[in-house]
């Protein structure tokens, strides 16, 4: 990280600043650098401008049962440091306070020109996982302090519409190992809706549209928060009839998406992501995801705003999604080999450990990587492989025996997030890479691999629940030596890893 708490620390007039109108995420992170201050010995102000005091029963809620100071303020002497979080100096939902020095600490896309102490991660769910990186980065334990954890969990869960757009590991991170108080958080969560945000969600889902060849559903809401959205998506999948649903809203800026899914087969992550492709951003998990299509890239792809044709816009990519993809189970998949060219793989430095070194025989671990969640059993013959971008893949001993050779040498890891696992019996996170060694592929039997023209989904002899997606370019692979061993591998991955066989 470029920018740490600590740094702060050489200032002794800190002012920290949320945006205008705050949500639990800017309150929660900018009460979690007065606490890291407050321990330091340094006093500091939390602050937020605009026209309005926070009013939202949830969020007073949580002000003052978890001792969050806010103030709202119309001026503010010129402060050695102000700290923006949750949004970035200059922009026009935060009001511009002059300081001598200013530090920015956000998760949205960067808008402007920013100061030298900047900490931006645009890729995170929220702004409390940010913080919750950099307390840890300081060594210390958000779970020290449960008003703490409590505040930073609510903070992750409102921004990620109940954690159903969480896609980056380090959001799962923060959802999984704080420790909050339960009851506050459902006491929040009961306050979150008032009697028009009801009358909202009665109207839209008395105008469902219902399709039943591939048991989904479309409903239009009204401008409204996020999480009724999410409210009104739960509700259409407890329909029998229903597998899958979108739930969209019309805003000034974009389209708003909520999508739920109960099916294996459809991911409700990857079913946003297809949705607001090119067009904005998505993300999620196996059953919610969330999603917004930006005004202007769709106007810009000729799509005009207006209800009538973003209604049938919306249609014709839930059928386009069902539509375009194949799904595979591999474990009674033929893939016909005629159709597909022999490679070998190329000799390629990649990491290896052995499973029982993480955890003993028989626990299960659910394996956490950029790519998605693996959930594995512990067994003595378990390998996990890190390949050459930093991905991950299971590998039996025997397999790893004919395809890899361990060398000598320290393992450097050539990814973003450093991989880890949960036992998921303790619930303890263990880091990979203290346990990796280095391991160089050699050719064995090979695969044979097609290229893909269309979307494909695998569910792999090692995880039936949860399929693998290969888009077009990438490509689908059948070990020589074992053809039920099916996957997907990622396009640039494949022509770094594997080269056509001579003889062909």
């Amino acid at each position: 990280m470029s920018l740490r708490l600590s740094d702060l620390t050489k200032y002794s007039d800190i002012v920290i600043q949320c945006h205008d109108n705050p949500d639990a995420d800017a309150l929660a992170s900018g009460h979690a650098i007065i606490w890291y201050l407050k321990r330091k010995g340094i006093p500091a102000r939390f602050i937020y401008g605009g026209r309005n005091q926070i009013s939202k029963s949830n969020l007073v809620l949580m002000i003052n049962r978890l001792g969050i100071k806010a103030e709202h303020v119309r001026r503010l002497d010129r402060p050695e440091l102000l700290v923006t979080v949750d949004c970035q100096y200059g922009e026009s939902n935060v009001t511009k306070f002059d300081a001598d020095h200013v530090a920015v600490i956000d998760h949205h896309q960067i808008s402007g020109h920013l100061p030298e102490m900047s900490e931006i991660r645009s890729n995170y769910g929220s702004c409390s996982t940010i913080i919750y990186e950099m307390l840890q980065m300081e060594n210390i334990d958000i779970n020290s302090d449960i008003n703490l954890s409590t505040a930073l969990y609510y903070g992750l869960m409102t921004d990620t519409n109940g954690f159903s757009e969480i896609s980056h590991p380090s959001d799962k991170d923060l959802r999984d190992l704080a420790k909050f108080s339960r009851s506050e958080i459902i006491m929040y969560k009961n306050s979150n809706l008032s009697r028009d945000e009801l009358k909202i969600a009665g109207k839209a889902l008395e105008n469902a549209a219902f399709y039943e060849k591939n048991a989904y559903a479309i409903v239009e809401a009204e401008p409204c928060d996020p999480n009724i959205l999410g409210i009104i998506s739960d509700m259409l999948l407890e329909v029998d009839s229903i597998a899958t649903c979108l739930v969209y809203s019309i805003l000034s800026s974009g389209v708003k998406l909520s999508v739920r899914s109960c099916i294996k087969e459809v991911k409700a992550s990857e079913l946003a992501a297809y949705l607001a492709e090119n067009l904005g951003g998505g993300g999620g998990h196996l059953v919610k995801a969330g999603a917004l299509i930006k005004r202007d890239l769709l106007e810009a792809a000729g799509v005009k705003y207006e209800k009538e044709t973003i209604d049938a816009f919306l249609k014709d990519r839930m059928e386009s999604y069902f539509r375009s993809s194949e799904i595979i189970y591999a474990h009674d998949h033929v893939e016909n080999l005629k159709n597909l060219t022999h490679y070998t793989k190329k000799e390629v430095g990649v990491g290896y450990v052995k499973a029982s070194d993480l955890a003993d025989s028989g626990h299960k671990m659910l394996i956490r990587t950029l790519e998605g969640d693996v959930d594995v059993k512990v067994e003595d013959d378990l390998y996990i492989i890190i390949g050459i971008n930093g991905e991950i893949y299971p590998c039996r001993k025997q397999k790893f025996e004919s395809s890899y050779i361990p060398v000598s040498g320290k393992y450097a890891f050539p990814g973003e997030y450093p991989p880890a696992v949960i036992d998921t019996e303790t619930g303890e996170r263990i880091e990979l890479l203290p346990f990796a060694k280095s391991c160089l592929a050699k050719g064995g039997a090979g695969i044979y691999a097609r290229k893909l023209d269309h979307r494909v989904k695998v569910f792999t002899a090692w995880d039936t629940e949860k399929y693998y997606l290969g888009i077009p370019g990438d490509y689908l692979a059948v070990r020589a030596d074992d053809l039920s061993d099916i996957y997907i591998i990622e396009q640039n991955i494949f022509a770094q890893t594997y080269e056509k066989t001579k003889e062909q």
